[in-house]
């Protein structure tokens, strides 16, 4: 067989496998409207869960094919290079281009495991000067009325006409219509655009886009329809740049979307959230690989482009993970370190398995989102000397050292939030108080996804942009179901009540909510704010009850809007 017939026959091997992967998660994703309007949560949940399975499955069999085409000739760089040619012929007219590049790079790694990138054989960057695909718009316009009228039009265009709707519907189009206008103000908004897809997540429909003035003036904008009392309602109105954000966030699961044209449509999302990077956008629809691309590329134009070294991160030092950033990139970098604290027990196994369940499970807006990364080659000198001396030597196993450049061997990389212990400590009273009660919120809406923290000090938390209070030290996390929420025995004599350590057997997963105050490290002042917006925290009955409430299955959801943005229900 010929070089270049061996080439073609491959590439289309792999043009195979990412069509088939297409499908696939179009079909998972294409059932989302059908769930939506049956309520079917268990159906959309496991839906969600399949597509997260699906590149992984397709990537695994076609690897093995390759592996079986290629042979001895696995690893000719020649003959893959002449498969990429060919790979990207054939995705020229595919919808989904990008994505398709994505997949070749994972097949490429999986088969050479290539420290930093190799641009013969891998699209550093896409072949393409401009999208293959036609450049028709992913949103729909709809003008010509008033405001309330186009806000009904626009969400029967999405599927949710009035007749399909709860009697408030119209109700709440003119209070959202209100809302809108007052955002503008003091122009008045004369034309909706909104994207034609619907995104699905949780128990939510969200129809997103913007309003406009008649001068281009715009307000973004999302409908979110649920289910009430008499059927389907607009439930919320989500407006502006924060509460989009929020809904788009690197702490959220991902939306169930018809993207037919993902570039397009992250393209218009771009316009409505401009500093939000597109990798997030990717991620937020499903197309987490392809985010990672995005990142990796963004990465590499960044280090070209500046000259500040990676430190370490602001914060109390790690017990199991080095962090360390570039002031000038807002992410950080977590390498698992060789030897974890006093009094850690984990393993490395253990900390890779918790990123892996923070990945597939539903993060409540209270978990940030990784990369995990192999083989990042950086160059020696963009590192401070004292972060460059923890690396060699106290990260052996996810780190090692090739002439004058550092190779991250195995890296997670996330969005760089603040430490809550420091904002705690540096803020004024009105931003101290807001993190004190969005902490105690944290700690509960991870627990109603059924993951509880495991060690709650401040210093393993963080606060972002908009102001929310996330959590991102994984290592001790656990499902709340397995802990034994217990109250403290009452001491039934002096040397017990005197006694230093407890004088009660207290077994692994044993929990007691009453100690919590003792270890958060708070002032009083903060506690008490955390404790008054967040009653049972720290009361054993309360986790119990939340135990029970899991046990019997009912579905609880964190909603990715604050209370104001809700419409009442009449």
């Amino acid at each position: 067989m010929t070089d270049s017939r061996l080439a073609t026959l491959c590439a289309e091997a792999i043009f195979r496998a990412a069509q088939a992967y297409f499908a696939g998660f179009q079909a998972c994703t294409q059932r989302a409207p059908h769930r939506f309007l049956a309520a079917d949560w268990s159906g959309a949940q496991q839906d969600a869960a399949a597509r997260l399975r699906l590149y992984g499955e397709s990537l695994a069999a076609v690897t093995a094919e390759i592996r079986q085409l290629l042979g001895a000739r696995l690893r000719d760089r020649d003959l893959w290079a002449a498969m990429k040619a060919v790979f990207s012929s054939l995705i020229a007219r595919c919808q989904e281009w990008e994505i398709a590049e994505s997949f070749f790079n994972s097949v490429t790694r999986r088969i050479f495991t290539t420290v930093g990138v190799d641009a013969r054989i891998e699209f550093l960057d896409t072949d393409f000067d401009s999208p293959p695909t036609p450049a028709d718009p992913v949103h729909r316009r709809v003008e010509g009325a008033d405001l309330p009228e186009l806000i009904l039009a626009g969400l029967a265009a999405a599927g949710f006409s009035a007749e399909r709707c709860a009697p408030d519907l119209t109700a709440g189009v003119q209070e959202a219509a209100r809302r809108i206008d007052a955002a503008l103000a003091p122009r008045s908004a004369v034309a909706l655009e909104l994207v034609q897809s619907v995104f699905y997540r949780g128990k939510g429909a969200y129809v997103v886009g913007r309003a406009l003035t008649v001068f281009g003036a715009f307000v973004s904008v999302a409908f979110c329809l649920r289910h009430g009392r008499s059927g389907l309602r607009l439930d919320a109105l989500l407006l502006g740049d924060t509460a989009l954000g929020v809904l788009f966030s690197f702490t959220r699961s991902h939306f169930l979307v018809e993207a037919v044209r993902p570039h397009a449509l992250v393209g218009f999302l771009h316009v409505l959230l401009p500093r939000k990077p597109r990798s997030e956008f990717y991620t937020s629809i499903g197309h987490h690989k392809h985010g990672k691309t995005e990142f990796y590329r963004d990465l590499v134009r960044h280090l070209r482009h500046s000259t500040d070294r990676f430190q370490r991160a602001a914060g109390t030092r790690g017990m199991v993970m080095i962090v360390f950033t570039l002031p000038s990139l807002d992410v950080v970098f977590k390498l698992i370190r060789d030897q974890f604290d006093y009094p850690k027990d984990s393993t490395r196994r253990d900390v890779i398995a918790k990123y892996r369940l923070v990945f597939e499970h539903d993060r409540a807006g209270r978990l940030i989102d990784a990369h995990e990364f192999e083989q990042i080659r950086i160059e020696t000198a963009r590192f401070e000397p004292g972060l460059l001396e923890e690396l060699r030597t106290q990260a052996t196993h996810s780190v090692r050292f090739e002439g004058d450049h550092v190779v991250l061997q195995h890296a997670y990389v996330e969005r760089r939030v603040r430490p809550l212990n420091l904002v705690l400590a540096q803020a004024d009273p009105t931003e101290a108080r807001a993190a004190s009660e969005d902490y105690g919120r944290c700690i509960l809406d991870l627990a109603a996804m059924n993951i509880f923290t495991g060690d709650l000090l401040p210093k393993n938390f963080g606060v972002t942009r908009s102001g929310r209070v996330v959590f991102y030290d994984y290592d001790e996390l656990c499902w709340v179901t397995d802990c034994n929420f217990r109250d403290l025995p009452e001491p039934q004599t002096p040397e017990q009540e005197m006694a230093a350590e407890p004088w009660y057997t207290v077994r692994d997963n044993d929990i007691f909510p009453e100690e919590f105050p003792r270890f958060l490290r708070l002032t009083p002042e903060q506690l008490g704010w955390l404790q008054a917006a967040n009653p049972g925290l720290f009361e054993a009955s309360a986790w119990r009850a939340l135990q029970e409430r899991m046990r019997r299955s009912e579905q609880v959801e964190v909603l990715p809007y604050e209370t104001d943005a809700r419409i009442p229900e009449t």
